[in-house]
C-alpha cells in the first residue's frame, strides 16, 4: 500500500483522517486495551461521510431529524469517539478520549448509548448494529408517512465488518431491508479480509457482494481509502430510493502500522516504537492526544454544518398545526396519552362483568384493539405467527413498500432480526414497537432482548404459547426454562397474566415504560376471568397481590402466575373445604413485586403459613419467594416442571406432570 501516494493525492483529507488514526493509537495505547485496526482502516470512509454527507449538528446530538450513524463493528469504538470529539460534541471531550475504557468514562470499550447522546445505540455483539439499523430505517419511513417530509427526512448510515456479516442475524437483517426496499439505509462494509484468528478465508468463502445483491440491495465496490471514490459511491447510493445500499469498501486494517493486514492489527496496538513509526508514515507530527488547531477547527466546522438544517427543520415544525407539533413532541418524549388509562379501565370493567373464558393471547389482542387507535406510535408485528400471537389489529394497516404508513410488520421467520429491528425503532424514537413469537423462541431473540435491557429501551416482546399448556406441539415448543431466563435479565419486566384483566394491566404498564423492555408471556389455552370484582387501580403494578384471602386462620399461602392461578384458586377451594385457611397470591410480575417496599411485601407474604409455588415451568427463581421473604425451606414446596414437556393434549400434560389442584392440595397438606 503506497501511503505516500495516498497522502500526496489528497493531502487535506489525509491529515483530517489521520487525526482519527492518531487519536485511536493514543487512546488504545493509554488504556493498554482496545481495537485499533478498524478505526485506522475506516478513517477515510468516516471522514468523507461525516464531513460531506451526514446530516447532524454536533451541538444538538438528539435533534429528531438528524441522520443516524451506527457503528455495528462496535469493537472499533475509537472511530466513533474520535469523530464525536473532533466534530465538537460537548460530551466526548479530550479527557474522555484520554480515559478510554476507564471507570466512569463515557468512552466505554464498546459504544453504549446511555453514556452520550451522540451514541445512537450500544454495539459490540457483532451484527446487532446492522440488524438494529433496519428498525431505524423503518421508523424513519413510518414517521415520515405520519408527520410528513417536513418533520422526518433523514438517513441511516452503518459501518459493518466481516464479523457482522458472518453472524447469522446479518442475513435476517439484509433480507428484511431488501424486502421492504429501505432506500435510506446505507451500509459500509469494511472489507479488510481479517478476523481475530487470521484471514477471513480460514472460515468463510461467501461472496458478500452477490449475497447482498441476491437480497435486493444496491451494491457498489470501491477503494475504501480513496476519498473521491468514497464520495462518488455515497452520492450514487443516495440516488437509489427503492433499495438499501451496501458499499463494499476495500480497506487495509491498521493501515500504515507494522501490523497492517494481519490479525494482530485487529486488536490493541500498544508497541510504542511501532506506533511512532505508524504516525511518521502518516505524516503525523503532533504529540499524544494533540490535534493541530487547523485540523480541529475544520472538523468542528463539519460538526456545525448541520446547524442550518436543524434550524430550518425547527422553522418547518413551527409551521405545523399545534396538534401535530404536540403529537410529534409527545411520541419522541415517549409519553403516553392520558386516554390510555381510561380505555384500559373501561376494558377491565367490561370483562370483569362479562367474565369471559379465553386465552391471554386473545385477551392481549382485545387490549390492542382498544390501545392501538389511541397510541398512533405503536408498531406491531410477528415472526410469521400473526394468527397465533394475535398481534395484528384491524386499524394498523400493513407496512410495505407502497404503504409506509402501515403499522404492522410481517417479519417472516426471523425472531432475532425482528427483535433487533424493534430495538432499532425504539432507539430511533417516536415509535413504540411490539412483536410476537412463541415463548420457546425467546431462544432465537435472546441476544436482542438482552440488548433492549442494556440499552434501556421499552421494546415489548409478546411471547405466546407460554407453557406445556400449548399441548400437542410437544417439548420443542413448550417453554420450561424461558421464564427464568427472562426474569434473570436485569432491567426487564416479565409479565405472566392470569386473565384478561391482568393482561390489560400488563399492557398498560409495558406501554408506559421509557427505559425498560417488557416480556408478555401469554397462554394458548383458555383461562377463566378471575378478577370479577372491578377495580380502577392497576393491581399488576404491585407485581403481586392477594387474589383470594384465607377464611379463618391462615395456614397456607399459594403463590402462582399466569395459567396456574386458576389451579391455585381450585386448590384453595379444596383446602378451605377441609377448614384449612388458604390465601392465593397472584404474581404477574416478579420484578415489580420486588420493587415494592418491605411493608407491602410483608403484607402479601407474612411469616408463618406454609407456602406452595405453582407454575408450569422450572422452579429456578421461585425459592426467593418460597424460602426468602420470611419463608422457610422446611415450609415450602413447588408444583411445576423439573424436566421438559411432552406431546399430548394440554389437560393430559397437566395431569401427567402433576400440576393440578389435587397436587397442590397434597403438597400443602404435606407441609402442615
Amino acid at each position: 500500500m503506497d501511503i505516500k501516494a495516498l497522502s500526496e493525492a489528497h493531502p487535506d483529507h489525509w491529515m483530517r483522517a489521520a487525526a482519527i488514526r492518531a487519536l485511536t493509537l493514543d487512546a488504545v495505547a493509554a488504556a493498554n486495551s482496545g481495537h485499533s485496526g478498524m478505526p485506522i482502516g475506516m478513517a477515510d470512509v468516516a471522514t468523507v461521510l461525516w464531513s460531506k454527507h451526514m446530516k447532524f449538528d454536533a451541538a444538538n446530538p438528539t435533534w429528531p431529524d438528524r441522520d443516524r450513524f451506527i457503528l455495528s463493528a462496535g469493537h472499533g469504538s475509537m472511530l466513533l469517539y474520535a469523530l464525536l470529539y473532533l466534530a465538537g460534541d460537548a460530551q466526548i471531550t479530550l479527557d474522555e478520549v484520554k480515559n478510554f475504557r476507564q471507570w466512569g468514562a463515557r468512552t466505554a470499550g464498546h459504544p453504549e448509548n446511555f453514556h452520550a447522546d451522540g451514541i445512537e445505540m450500544t454495539t459490540g455483539p457483532l451484527g446487532q448494529g446492522l440488524a438494529h439499523s433496519v428498525g431505524f430505517a423503518m421508523a424513519e419511513e413510518i414517521l415520515r408517512a405520519r408527520f410528513g417530509k417536513q418533520a422526518q427526512d433523514h438517513r441511516t448510515w452503518v459501518i459493518a465488518g466481516d464479523g457482522c456479516l458472518m453472524e447469522g442475524i446479518s442475513q435476517e437483517a439484509i433480507g428484511l431491508a431488501g424486502r421492504y426496499g429501505l432506500g435510506r439505509l446505507t451500509v459500509f462494509w469494511d472489507n479488510n479480509d481479517i478476523t481475530i484468528d487470521g484471514k477471513v478465508s480460514l472460515s468463510d468463502r461467501t461472496d458478500q457482494v452477490a449475497r447482498f445483491k441476491a437480497s435486493g440491495w444496491h451494491v457498489q465496490e470501491i477503494d475504501g481509502h480513496d476519498p473521491e471514490a468514497i464520495d462518488a459511491a455515497i452520492v450514487a447510493a443516495k440516488k437509489v430510493t427503492d433499495q438499501p445500499s451496501m458499499i463494499a469498501c476495500k480497506t487495509h486494517i491498521a493501515l500504515g502500522h507494522a501490523s497492517q493486514d494481519t490479525s494482530k492489527g485487529h486488536g490493541a496496538l500498544t508497541n510504542a516504537e511501532q506506533n511512532t513509526a505508524a504516525k511518521a508514515a502518516w505524516g503525523w507530527k503532533s504529540g499524544p492526544f494533540e490535534v493541530p488547531a487547523e485540523i480541529k477547527s475544520w472538523w468542528e466546522e463539519a460538526g456545525a454544518r448541520g446547524a442550518s438544517e436543524r434550524t430550518a427543520w425547527e422553522s418547518r415544525i413551527a409551521g405545523m398545526s399545534e396538534r401535530k407539533q404536540a403529537e410529534l413532541t409527545r411520541v419522541y418524549a415517549g409519553d403516553v396519552p392520558k386516554k390510555l388509562s381510561s380505555v384500559i379501565r373501561a376494558l377491565k370493567k367490561q370483562n370483569s362483568e362479562a367474565a369471559p373464558s379465553l386465552a391471554t393471547r386473545k385477551a392481549s389482542e382485545m387490549v390492542l384493539e382498544v390501545v392501538n387507535p389511541v397510541l398512533g406510535e405503536t408498531v406491531g408485528g410477528s415472526a410469521d405467527l400473526t394468527g397465533s400471537n394475535n398481534t395484528k389489529t384491524g386499524d394498523l394497516g400493513v407496512f410495505d413498500i407502497d404503504n409506509r404508513g402501515g403499522r404492522y410488520v410481517y417479519w417472516g421467520i426471523r425472531e432475532h432480526g425482528m427483535a433487533s429491528a424493534m430495538n432499532g425503532m425504539a432507539l430511533h424514537g417516536g415509535i413504540r414497537p411490539y412483536g410476537g413469537t412463541f415463548m420457546a423462541f425467546t431462544d432465537y431473540a435472546r441476544p436482542a432482548m438482552r440488548l433492549a435491557a442494556l440499552q434501556r429501551i421499552p421494546t415489548v416482546f409478546v411471547m405466546t404459547h407460554d407453557s406445556i399448556g400449548l399441548g400437542e406441539d410437544g417439548p420443542t415448543h413448550q417453554p420450561i426454562e424461558h421464564l427464568a431466563i427472562s426474569r434473570a435479565t436485569p432491567n426487564t419486566l416479565v409479565f405472566r397474566p392470569a386473565d384478561i384483566v391482568e393482561t390489560a394491566e400488563a399492557w398498560e404498564i409495558a406501554l408506559s415504560q421509557k427505559a425498560t423492555p417488557s416480556v408478555l408471556s401469554l397462554t394458548r389455552q383458555n383461562l377463566p376471568t378471575l378478577r370479577t370484582d372491578h377495580k380502577n387501580s392497576n393491581l399488576t403494578e404491585k407485581g403481586a397481590y392477594v387474589m383470594a384471602d384465607a377464611e379463618g386462620k391462615r395456614q397456607v399461602i399459594l403463590l402462582a402466575a399466569g395459567s396456574e392461578v386458576e389451579i391455585a384458586m381450585a386448590a384453595r377451594d379444596a383446602l378451605q373445604a377441609e377448614g384449612i385457611g388458604t390465601r392465593v397470591v397472584s404474581m404477574p410480575c416478579w420484578e415489580l413485586f420486588e420493587a415494592q417496599d418491605e411493608a407491602y411485601r410483608r403484607k402479601i407474604l407474612p411469616p408463618g403459613p406454609v407456602r406452595v409455588g405453582i407454575e408450569a415451568a422450572t422452579r429456578f427463581g421461585w425459592d426467593k419467594w418460597l424460602c426468602g421473604e420470611r419463608g422457610k425451606e422446611a415450609k415450602a414446596a413447588f408444583v411445576g416442571m423439573d424436566g421438559f414437556g411432552a406431546s399430548a393434549p394440554a389437560e393430559t400434560l397437566y395431569e401427567k406432570f402433576g400440576i393440578t389442584a389435587e397436587g397442590v392440595v397434597a403438597a400443602a397438606k404435606g407441609l402442615l
